[in-house]
Formats: structure tokens, C-alpha cells, sequence
């Protein structure tokens, strides 16, 4: 069955963004004396940090100190990152692309819905997407899915009509129970056999694009 919709990571997948997360974390858990590195961050990238926090320093993010260290975080992120922060090659060619061929795209991103708002600016693709869900929207982030579930409450299709882009392991994983395929990007900086599960892998968006009618999105 052809696709009739596309559900769209935004970190790592539109916008190259994952180093900036890492260092983010790395400064703010630093300054909380957490003796953190890139290196141990980077494998949890794609991850919420409700999901992040407790696996690098054990530390709930509800409690008094994970909210603390996620809201500087996210202000970090937003106020020092965030403004020098550019697309993948081809975004929105490839994003035009699966809307000429009338496709319905929904954004879904772990993070926080006024990054999220930023960053479809920056991949300057807000006016193609039909709906957008975050963080903000679930429970639980990803690799929960939660927020795959969220999308697909938002753009009103069932599972097996949707594919999602992602970059991450955790994209897999949180799609897979919600019965929605991946197709991957390496450019979020993950191997290929860290992307295990995925329909297909491409390079980026402009090495989709470019092979777009070979695709699973041409079937």
C-alpha cells in the first residue's frame, strides 16, 4: 500500500542539531558537578530527557533537581546553540517533494514545543507541515511511544499508511509498537547497525531526494 502521510523527526533528521545537544547537556551537567563527557552523551541522543537524565546520572527528571537541570538545558540550548543551527542539504526540496506527490507530514520531535517551533524556522519548513506534536504533548519521550501515538492522533491516519524519517535508534524503537516503519538518516551520527530495524537507510535528505523514486515513499 502506498504511503499517505510522513511523520518527521526534527533533530538530526531536518536540522543538525545532535552536536549542539550534546554539548548542552555536557556544559549544564557539568556545572551540576556531574563529571560528564561527549562520549557518553552522544549514544543517547534522540532520547527525551526524561529518559537521558536518569541513564547518564541518575537522576529523575521530575524531581526538583532534573526539572533544575532540564530547564537550564533547554534555555542553554535555545539562547546559545539554537541561533547558529542550519538544515541538512535539501530539506525542503525533499519535504516539497513528498507534498507534490501528496503526502501529509506531521513533525514530531522530544523536544519542548517552543524548540520545536524554532527549529521547523530554521529548517525553514513550517508551512509544509499539516500538524506538529513534542514533548510538551506526552508523557513519556522517545524511545516510548508516546509521541508517535501523538502524531498519529494529530494527522488522523492509520499506522500502516504513515513511514517516519528519523535519525536515531530511538526513532526505531518508538515506532516499531505503534506499528509505524522508519527510514533513517545517518547524518544525526548513528551506524548503520546502531539503525538495525529501519526499512531503508539513506545518507540525508538530499541523498533521499535524489534517489526519492527508488524509494519506499515512491511505492
Amino acid at each position: 500500500m502506498a504511503y499517505q502521510g510522513v511523520i518527521l523527526d526534527i533533530d538530526g533528521t531536518l536540522v543538525d542539531s545532535n552536536a549542539a545537544h550534546v554539548q548542552a547537556w555536557v556544559e549544564v551537567l557539568q556545572a551540576h558537578g556531574f563529571a560528564v563527557t561527549p562520549e557518553e552523551i552522544w549514544p543517547l541522543i534522540g532520547m527525551g530527557g526524561d529518559n537521558l537524565l536518569p541513564r547518564v546520572v541518575g537522576i529523575e527528571a521530575e524531581s526538583e533537581l532534573g526539572e533544575k537541570i532540564s530547564k537550564e538545558r533547554s534555555d542553554l540550548f535555545k539562547e546559545k546553540f539554537l541561533p547558529g543551527l542550519h538544515p541538512f542539504p535539501e530539506v525542503r526540496a525533499l519535504l516539497s517533494r513528498m507534498r507534490e506527490r501528496g503526502l501529509r507530514l506531521v513533525a514530531a520531535s522530544s523536544s519542548k514545543a517552543d524548540e520545536v517551533e524554532k527549529l521547523l524556522k530554521i529548517a525553514e519548513v513550517s508551512d509544509l507541515m499539516e500538524e506538529s506534536t513534542s514533548a510538551s504533548d506526552t508523557e513519556h519521550s522517545k524511545p516510548d511511544p508516546d509521541l508517535i501515538h501523538s502524531a498519529l492522533d494529530r494527522i488522523g491516519l492509520p499506522a500502516e499508511e504513515l513511514v517516519m524519517l528519523g535519525d536515531t535508534p530511538y526513532d526505531i524503537q518508538a515506532a516499531a509498537p505503534a506499528g509505524v516503519k522508519v527510514i533513517a538518516f545517518r547524518c544525526g551520527g548513528f551506524k548503520d547497525e546502531d539503525l538495525k530495524g529501519a526499512l531503508a537507510i539513506y545518507d540525508d535528505a538530499a541523498d533521499l531526494l535524489a534517489r526519492y523514486d527508488s524509494s519506499p515513499l515512491a511505492a
